[in-house]
């Protein structure tokens, strides 16, 4: 099937909008994850002339062979697929942004975060936008098709293949094709062996604080070694570190991150799980649907990711999701179960935390309030029961 079998109508808003206000935009995602229909979806909108370059096609980046001659006559919108293995444009298009008469709108895509397109934030500082296109979320499929989802994961190909055995597959041969062609696309010269053996232990710690110790010594190379494997997955967008809260309070607090792999798709086929019947059998099933349900929770709330963290003291405390815009702090637990029960832990998370609010998302299917403070809201109706960051 076709990724345009799915809109994704906040994306395509949020896209256009930006172009309206920046002269630069970046799209940035995973490999796979529909960057490149997306940007088709604003090109086929655009009022103007429109011209696209894939710096993966040969005959694009010989017409790119001298870029401020082949960009600079450019009007309207100009899409420029896979930034990332051409660092030297971003000179370059500072330039052509700077130019008092130009026009034109630059749509980049990139299958890397921001802290590994450093040109990018040096070169084009307050002239480009950056926006995130992550899976599939509840929203786009329908909160009907929520445990597909889960099981699957959000990349297109992935959710909308023709069975679980395909959709399994898919996720086979893109960590493949990640490892063994990406990555070394990205700059990264990590044997693909020794990288795959490593996502399928950081499997094993998705939903855990990070520690570097039993990787490194299984792997047989220094703790140091170790965080440079987490970083490069991270910055190719395919984990995630949620990054602890801590501030001057008495407790002893955790400043380690706690690691999720950015898609449950991915998760579930490292860690050999095909169907439904084997994911509720695998020790990692509560981990697992705690980072499905804190995905959807961050895009429900509209929260950027430097927003949110989560909270743990050594005493035995913990939040599994902090949002902190402004003045605003929100905590969130997960738990799966339909008889959800506030706890000690929520209690000091509240109290030390100083929380406007605190939600428990659980299994069930009502809403309800657990206490003056706390209140129970539904997975499959979060969409209605809770209100985006204002």
């Amino acid at each position: 099937m076709e990724v345009q079998l799915v809109p994704r109508v906040e994306h395509l808003e949020r896209l256009q909008g930006l172009l309206g206000r920046f002269p630069a935009v970046a799209l940035l995602g995973a490999r796979q994850v529909g960057k490149t229909t997306l940007a088709l979806q604003v090109a086929a909108a655009w009022d103007g002339p429109v011209v696209r370059f894939d710096l993966e096609d040969p005959d694009t980046v010989a017409r790119l062979e001298e870029p401020k001659i082949a960009l600079g006559a450019r009007e309207g919108l100009v899409v420029i697929d896979e930034v990332q293995r051409r660092p030297d444009l971003f000179p370059v298009l500072r330039v052509l942004v700077d130019r008092p008469e130009s026009s034109a709108r630059f749509l980049l895509l990139g299958s890397a975060s921001p802290d590994l397109l450093r040109q990018s934030s040096e070169s084009l500082a307050g002239r480009i936008a950056y926006h995130a296109l992550g899976g599939l979320s509840t929203a786009e499929v329908g909160m009907a098709a929520r445990d597909q989802l889960w099981l699957r994961g959000g990349f297109p190909r992935s959710f909308l293949a023709t069975s679980d055995a395909a959709s399994s597959e898919w996720c086979r041969l893109f960590v493949n094709t990640f490892l063994e062609r990406d990555l070394p696309q990205l700059g990264f010269r990590t044997p693909a062996i020794t990288l795959h053996r490593f996502w399928r232990m950081l499997a094993h710690y998705h939903g855990q604080t990070w520690s570097g110790a039993e990787p490194a010594c299984a792997l047989g190379v220094a703790e140091s070694t170790i965080r440079g494997y987490l970083d490069i997955l991270t910055g190719a967008l395919v984990v995630q570190q949620l990054q602890p809260w801590h501030e001057n309070l008495k407790k002893r607090q955790v400043k380690s991150p706690k690691i999720y792999l950015s898609d449950t798709g991915l998760l579930h086929s490292l860690l050999g799980v095909e169907t439904r019947e084997s994911l509720e059998g695998n020790p990692k099933v509560g981990a697992s649907w705690e980072g499905f349900v804190l995905q959807e929770v961050i895009r429900t709330l509209r929260a950027r990711s430097e927003e949110c963290f989560f909270w743990a003291t050594h005493g035995g405390s913990e939040l599994d999701l902090l949002v902190v815009r402004g003045d605003q702090r929100r905590g969130f637990e997960v738990k799966r179960t339909t008889a959800p029960r506030t706890t000690r832990s929520m209690h000091h998370a509240r109290q030390d935390l100083k929380l406007e609010a605190l939600t428990v998302i659980h299994a069930g299917s009502e809403t309800f309030q657990l206490s003056e403070v706390v209140r129970a809201v539904a997975f499959e109706r979060i969409r209605e029961d809770l209100e985006p960051m204002s």
